[in-house]
């Protein structure tokens, strides 16, 4: 009896005892910091306040124009030269550097292949002829490189824009001119061209000759390459005048060829039998528009150069990123002796 009274005492103290512990382990457990959610290390959190974005390139402020001019031998592409000079003036981040081919296919390829490597940032180029400059041009387009194509085109489109005058237009309006000049009677033409493989030379030709389409009686009696070039024009005209007595009227490609025919003539003191006809229209003492003013040519046609019209688009792309158009044709105005004072004045001649 004792026994069983001291083991049941016994077991009692046991479920008092076991009951206590647990009661005790509950409350511990409950105001444990282990069971917190951690807290992020100060380490840590230095870090993502310190992470940065990434920088964005910067813009470049300054930039390098190749300018490939076809030759300097003509007073227009010297107007070309200075006009975009004087407009990037404006402009103190661009840099301009000029090479001259001197008429010269391999010496103007050469002369874009080392823009390429000086990294020029655009190219303008005014190419000496069409077909052999095609390549190297599309080389700088490919590379990444903006390409403004001035006056004479290349083949093909890989190019960013191209500035120039309607040569075909000014041909026509040339053409309808020497046809209404010389009526019903017609008479003899001479052609004194341009450069062969040079574009102008190809638009101005077939313009003439549809623009004369209306006098059937006007008739091309000898059509000759003088190169752009006066001095050159002198030597063709004094052989032409040799060989034929009867000729109307001379139509010069450009100014100085029909300023050369006018001096060949004067020299041979023919100049009072024929008319003279240029295109460039430059108001400058020596230019055409003097040259219609003091009568020596019976009219010629402005031909901007579009010098400035390169630098304004050059400043689009390089500084501003924009898409320019494709072509940009340039206006025409035709230059005969009741305008000729006036056009000189408009076109700033002094």
């Amino acid at each position: 009896m004792i026994k069983n009274k001291f083991f049941s005492s016994f077991v009692l103290v046991l479920l008092l005892i076991s009951l206590s512990a647990c009661g005790n382990g509950s409350t511990g457990s409950g105001s444990s910091k282990d069971a917190q959610p951690a807290a992020a290390s100060p380490a840590a959190t230095t870090a993502v306040k310190e992470e940065k974005k990434p920088e964005e390139p910067k813009k470049k402020t300054n930039f390098l124009i190749g300018m490939s001019q076809a030759n300097l031998g003509e007073p227009w592409r010297v107007a070309m030269n200075d006009q975009i000079a004087a407009a990037a003036s404006k402009h103190p981040e661009l840099k301009v550097v000029f090479a001259d081919a001197a008429q010269d296919n391999s010496k103007q390829i050469a002369d874009v292949e080392n823009f390429i490597q000086q990294k020029i940032d655009l190219l303008i180029i005014s190419p000496n002829e069409a077909k052999p400059l095609t390549a190297v041009v599309k080389k700088a387009y490919d590379s990444g490189i903006p390409v403004i194509v001035l006056d004479r085109k290349v083949e093909g489109d890989a190019y960013t824009q191209y500035i120039g005058g309607d040569n075909k237009l000014i041909g026509k309006k040339a053409g309808e001119f020497v046809a209404k000049l010389l009526g019903d009677k017609g008479g003899n033409v001479v052609e004194v061209k341009g450069l062969e493989g040079a574009t102008p030379q190809k638009e101005r030709h077939d313009g003439f000759m549809e623009g004369i389409k209306s006098n059937p009686n006007v008739k091309i009696i000898v059509s000759q390459n003088a190169d752009w070039l006066r001095d050159k024009a002198i030597t063709v005209m004094e052989s032409i005048l040799q060989a034929n007595k009867k000729i109307d009227v001379v139509y010069g490609h450009n100014d100085p060829a029909a300023e050369g025919a006018y001096i060949a003539a004067k020299n041979a003191k023919r100049e009072g039998e024929m008319k003279f006809i240029g295109i460039d229209a430059l108001p400058t003492l020596d230019g055409g528009i003097k040259a219609v003013i003091e009568g020596r040519l019976s009219a010629t046609y402005v031909y901007p150069t579009g010098g400035k019209e390169a630098i304004d688009n050059a400043i689009k792309i390089l500084k501003n990123g924009e898409k320019v158009e494709k072509s940009i044709t340039l206006d025409t105005v035709e230059v005969t002796k009741n305008n000729a004072a006036d056009v000189y004045k408009q076109f700033g001649g002094k």
